[in-house]
């Protein structure tokens, strides 16, 4: 088989590395796996359990604990497996967490695990942002990316276009409203809609939808986006359930 290259976003493949987001990917996407690398020094009921459904699904297994440290830039990760990139298209009858230039790789993976828990699976990521294939990404999601409807844009009206029948609420503080009024009478299918870490959405957002705003005191400036995120979902989950 061809050798494997360092991780960039023109790959056709990308690596889960860790023995739990390879077991994910296994679990949910077996089909999508290429090879399994292993460490030298991979032991343990986990990684018995990954050779095993690999085995089973006729991956190839072999040592390579060059392409580990090289993958994951640390000597503890013991496993990856090597998976095929692939872009989902997104179920419009359901709602949506649309991402708008997130850039920190970290917040982009921990989104996704959020966002699976709350039973949110499908997501917009518009470039420029983190790549959602970046190892680092994927190891932040602990495995979510498997079970989850992802697709990039190179533009939010790209993303319009599609799906221009969801109701918008952008995250911001421009024309919004509560969060508590606006999940009080919430218009479905929706989007959920946040910005970049730093900058946030731009002013023209508040004409799209109906802006909100997560209220918090003084002492801070702002949430972090994946807090953000997750508070924000969680409220109009939870108001969807109330309603039924």
């Amino acid at each position: 088989m061809p050798p494997l290259k360092p991780y960039s976003a023109d790959l056709t493949y990308s690596y889960a590395p860790g023995v739990f987001p390879s077991l994910e990917l296994m679990r949910v996407a077996p089909q999508r796996a290429l090879r399994l690398l292993l460490s030298e020094r991979a032991q343990g009921e986990g990684v018995e359990k990954l050779r095993q459904v690999c085995r089973e699904h006729g991956v190839r297994e072999e040592i390579a604990d060059k392409a580990l440290r090289r993958i994951s830039s640390k000597d503890n990760c013991f496993a990856a497996v090597v998976f095929e990139k692939w872009q989902a298209e997104l179920d419009a009858t359901r709602p949506h967490v649309v991402l708008h230039h997130p850039m920190d790789e970290g917040n982009l993976g921990t989104i996704q695990r959020t966002l699976l828990g709350l039973d949110l699976r499908d997501i917009a990521v518009i470039r420029p942002a983190a790549d959602a294939f970046d190892p680092k990404v994927v190891r932040a999601t602990m495995g979510a990316l498997f079970s989850l409807r992802l697709k990039q844009y190179d533009s939010f009206e790209a993303y319009r276009a599609e799906y221009p029948d969801h109701a918008l609420y952008p995250f911001m503080l421009d024309g919004s409203v509560l969060l508590e009024e606006a999940v009080s009478s919430v218009q479905s299918p929706y989007a959920l809609v946040f910005g970049n870490e730093g900058s946030g959405l731009p002013a023209s957002f508040a004409q799209l939808g109906q802006a909100v705003r997560i209220p918090h005191n003084n002492e801070i400036d702002s949430l972090n986006l994946s807090i953000a995120v997750g508070i924000g979902a969680y409220a109009f989950v939870h108001a969807g359930k109330k309603e039924a």
